[in-house]
């Protein structure tokens, strides 16, 4: 029975304890009167200069692949794509899938496969009108961000390395492989990343 005691005894102190302290929060929000300031006390000047150059003006810069290409493995590039055949075929003559078969994309035109039927975004899409090595590392990074409105639900890879790789692959996918990129090719697109990227 006196376990019972003690145990009400302990509910009515924490109990008491609750109401005193809302009955205290109450009784300080009637004796206190905050008042909202008209104006700030201090102010901080923004220029229309400063606040235009922060506002981002679009994705990202995507980072060049074209100066990895020439060390990337195409077997480890082949690896990487298995994330891709649910969609894509890559053996020539290959059927379209979910996405179309990418036998010698590499610099080929975009949306030129017979018998797919691209997005309108897609097949409208050319700047460049070819699947250069800088646009499909672009589409490959984050495909819904450099064609907006494509069917290609894939997330994208992140990593150039992958990225690269994969590329290589791609390359190695036609009767005769496209060119690697000059050493003036690589320059100008770097230059235009450090450019792009605020260096």
């Amino acid at each position: 029975m006196s376990t019972s005691l003690e145990s009400n005894k302990i509910l009515a102190g924490i109990l008491a304890a609750g109401l005193l302290a809302m009955a205290t929060g109450k009784i300080a929000d009637t004796l206190r009167h905050p008042t909202e300031l008209a104006e700030n006390a201090y102010k901080i000047e923004v220029t229309e200069e400063a606040a235009t150059a922060a506002a981002p003006t679009g994705p990202a810069p995507v980072e060049p692949i074209l100066g990895l290409l020439a060390a990337a493995d195409p077997a480890a590039g082949e690896k990487a794509a298995k994330k891709c055949v649910a969609c894509h075929s890559f053996d020539e003559g290959g059927a379209k899938k979910v996405g179309p078969n990418l036998w010698d994309v590499v610099n080929a035109p975009k949306a030129s496969k017979d018998g797919y039927a691209y997005s309108t975004a897609l097949a409208g899409f050319t700047d460049p009108k070819d699947w250069t090595y800088s646009s499909l590392n672009k589409f490959l990074y984050k495909p819904k961000d450099y064609v907006s409105g494509t069917k290609m639900g894939f997330a994208g890879v992140k990593k150039a390395s992958e990225r690269a790789a994969i590329v290589a692959y791609l390359r190695t996918l036609a009767a005769t492989p496209a060119p690697l990129p000059t050493v003036e090719e690589i320059q100008a697109v770097q230059e235009a990343y450090k450019q792009a990227s605020g260096g």
